[in-house]
């Protein structure tokens, strides 16, 4: 079927969408290079859906190795307008416990070693963060979270940090002395891109341990993280069965026209090559020269 898709990335031990009908697993090439993974495209409810494993099937790839502008540029180029990405978090704070579901409106990013942008070489563009999720996609995912019957909690922090070592104590309580919600490794420059793709973007975050610092529990494990891991995802698949229906219809957020007024750069200083390679992002608001694009 045409038309605008619904894409879901899913986090750790998401590694595939139940409930698809005409199921295809399409590759897909980018700009900037190859994706975690090919892109598992079919329907659900009526409904177009375009699903990627964050660190491909069988958990192959680091956070540090994620190619996050190549899986939202994907994304992009399939015709989705709407992103829920499912990770799975360690809680900074008592109220949020193990196997609640979060819904993060802000984030910090402590990451080191990732491209952020898919502008340079030539082309500046500088995209507003103040407020990163989409406020209607995130209403939409909390009202199917709490469907389930979860424990949910709405709005907070989510620090991310580079991994993939856990934190120390002491990184831990600096986190936690910032009043951060939730600790992750993999939704920056996720959501940053996703800004940047003019992308409606929101965060179903599962918690799987107090991270290390709590004083009366375990600090965290790999077996705590995926023993509860493998019940979130039960809850996390209800949670998609439920709120991709609720998607659809006109954006009438701002994310569509994110693009609009960041592009500082002269159209008449772009560099022709790197024009073209972001025609996917700047093509409605720039028309590409056709007399000038088989040159540079």
């Amino acid at each position: 079927m045409n038309g605008p898709a619904i894409g879901v990335i899913g986090g750790s031990g998401l590694y595939e969408l139940e409930g698809l009908t005409d199921v295809r697993w399409r590759r897909v090439r980018t700009p900037f290079g190859d994706p975690s993974d090919e892109f598992c495209t079919g329907e659900f409810e009526g409904r177009r859906v375009v699903f990627l494993p964050r660190h491909g099937r069988g958990h192959r790839l680091m956070p540090t190795e994620l190619n996050f502008r190549a899986n939202v540029w994907g994304l992009k180029s399939l015709g989705v307008e709407w992103v829920v990405s499912v990770s799975a978090v360690g809680s900074m704070k008592e109220d949020i416990q193990p196997l609640d579901l979060v819904i993060p409106g802000q984030f910090v990013d402590m990451t080191k070693r990732r491209v952020s942008s898919f502008f340079g070489e030539g082309i500046v563009a500088h995209v507003g963060m103040a407020d990163p999720v989409c406020s209607h996609l995130g209403d939409l995912l909390e009202k199917a979270s709490r469907g389930t019957g979860a424990r949910v909690h709405r709005g907070g922090t989510y620090v991310c940090i580079e991994g993939p070592q856990f934190s120390t104590r002491a990184e831990s309580r600096v986190y936690r002395s910032w009043g951060v919600d939730v600790i992750g490794m993999t939704n920056m420059p996720e959501a940053k891109l996703a800004r940047e793709a003019e992308l409606c973007y929101a965060t179903l975050a599962l918690a799987t341990d107090y991270d290390v610092w709590h004083e009366t529990h375990e600090a965290v494990s790999v077996e705590a993280v995926v023993a509860n891991l493998l019940k979130n995802v039960a809850t996390a698949r209800e949670v998609l069965r439920r709120v991709i229906p609720m998607i659809g219809g006109s954006r009438t957020c701002e994310c569509p026209s994110l693009l609009k007024n960041a592009v500082i750069t002269s159209p008449g200083a772009f560099p022709h090559a790197t024009r073209r390679r972001l025609d996917l992002l700047i093509g409605k608001y720039f028309p590409l020269d056709k007399k000038k694009a088989g040159r540079g």
